[in-house]
């Protein structure tokens, strides 16, 4: 899956216990009507991918869903879910438009000749 959005945070990269764990936070906020703010974390060697990105820039994070179970000392069982990005493209929202050719001025277009009553459609519909 991809999310896409403009990078609205980039957390430092935490290291949790004696394993060494590393895990980087990164929140995109996507561009539609309703936006959304979507925390994907990034774990172990994939935190330096967002070394090179800052907040305000476009991209398109692929993400894996994922989810856990997880049984408490009372016995209760909970379920836990998270969003882990394993790659980051910036997107260059400037040179979307580039390879499209200009639009000419309003005023480069000259009016169309007025039709006569007389001319004829050649359609044969």
């Amino acid at each position: 899956m991809e999310i896409q959005g403009k990078v609205k945070m980039i957390d430092e990269t935490k290291t949790y216990g004696s394993n060494g764990f590393r895990k980087r936070e990164l929140v995109v906020t996507t561009e539609e009507q309703y936006p959304q703010h979507i925390m994907i974390e990034f774990v172990q060697d994939k935190t330096d991918l967002l070394d090179a990105y800052k907040e305000g820039d476009t991209v398109k994070v692929s993400i894996n869903l994922r989810g856990r179970e997880w049984v408490n000392p009372q016995g209760e069982t909970k379920y836990f879910n998270s969003i882990q990005g394993w790659r980051i493209e910036k997107q260059d929202t400037a040179a979307a438009g580039q390879d499209m050719p200009p639009v000419p001025p309003m005023d480069a277009f000259e009016p169309a000749n007025e039709l006569n009553e007389e001319d004829h459609d050649d359609l044969p519909f």
